[in-house]
């Protein structure tokens, strides 16, 4: 025990002779920076479509049965009531032979109650019968003359629907698509053929979900196509759905070109830009922020080299970049990427500045 204390007071003696140790200095990260300006508002944005007519037709018999016949192909020039496709007669034939058979019936009948009318006429005159009688040959008679009218109308229905067998073009165009085949057992109502009238032209194009509006306020639309390069078509936003596909979340839209000639055909694809003009506005590189909770946030570098957290309000992404809406202004220096590697108040060697 008498060795040890001795040895402590040793060490406590070297300690208070020793200098204190430096503090070891804070790592210095070089960054590259950008320094932030105001640019003009104009902004644009491509998408690609077809060539479609403004008037399209979707041809479709307006009776059941089996088609026997096309007769027409795609991109087919028709005129108006030629015909485009025929169904197997054979059924229609036999339905409308069966209706002026009972039109023949019902006539008939009703002739014999008229005959009947007119000699219980005579015997009421006479008053050989009574008049309830009478009442009841004259009600036989007006129930007769309703069935052949009845009859006759359904006659007139059949021999239409006889009719509808052949398909023909409501007006002149050109076949777009050719949607049933020869063999094929088709519905009422279900397309054959796409009929294009000929006239105004349109882009048929789909607008992502972040575009909507931009579309909405585009300032210029502008239309070129692919066969025909050099050559730019001013267009006309005509519609927008309301409602994004479920499939690919997008909204169909159509644009009219306008002044397109006959050199612009029908299934060319094409591309529209569309042009929307505004103030001016902050943008930075999508790599320059991060989010420290849920408000996204900037490194501001400060002149004595440090770096500081600025909250900003975003306002969509334009080209690869975001447009700031507030919490920036002209002329800061933020750090253009890896923010989320750096802390508040850490040192920083500028490499170059955007």
């Amino acid at each position: 025990m008498s060795r040890v204390l001795p040895a402590i007071a040793a060490a406590a003696l070297l300690l208070a002779c020793t200098p204190e140790a430096e503090k070891k200095p804070d790592e210095i990260r070089p960054v590259r920076v950008l320094r932030v300006g105001a640019s003009e508002a104009l902004r644009s944005f491509e998408s690609v479509g077809e060539v479609r007519a403004r008037h399209e037709t979707r041809l479709a018999f307006r009776v059941g049965g089996k088609l026997v016949e096309r007769l027409v192909e795609t991109g087919s020039v028709v005129r108006a009531g030629q015909p485009v496709a025929r169904l197997d007669p054979a059924d229609l034939a036999l339905a409308a032979a069966s209706a002026r058979a009972q039109e023949a019936s019902a006539q008939a009948e009703r002739n014999l109650a008229a005959a009947e009318m007119q000699r219980y006429r005579e015997l009421r005159e006479r008053n050989f019968i009574s008049q309830a009688e009478f009442d009841r040959r004259a009600s036989g008679l007006a129930t007769a003359e309703a069935r052949l009218d009845a009859v006759r109308a359904q006659r007139r229905q059949m021999a239409n629907q006889a009719a509808y067998a052949v398909l023909a073009a409501d007006t002149a165009g050109v076949i777009v698509a050719i949607e049933a085949e020869a063999g094929q057992v088709v519905a009422a109502g279900q397309t054959v053929a796409r009929l294009a009238r000929p006239g105004e032209k349109e882009v048929a194009f789909a607008v992502p979900e972040s575009k909507r509006d931009f579309f909405e306020r585009a300032s210029a639309l502008r239309v070129t196509v692919n066969a025909l390069p050099g050559r730019t078509w001013h267009a006309r936003l005509r519609e927008l759905a309301p409602v994004a596909d479920p499939v690919t979340r997008t909204y169909e839209a159509r644009a009219s070109i306008l002044e397109a000639g006959d050199d612009v055909e029908l299934g060319m694809s094409a591309r529209l830009t569309a042009s929307a003009e505004g103030g001016s506005r902050i943008e930075v590189p999508i790599a320059a922020l991060y989010s420290r909770g849920e408000q996204p946030q900037v490194l501001l570098v400060a002149p004595d080299g440090t770096v500081r957290p600025q909250p900003v309000r975003t306002a969509g992404i334009a080209n690869e970049r975001v447009v700031v809406e507030s919490g920036l202004k002209a002329g800061d220096v933020v750090v253009a990427a890896g923010a989320q590697l750096l802390r508040p108040g850490q040192r920083v060697r500028v490499l170059d500045a955007q």
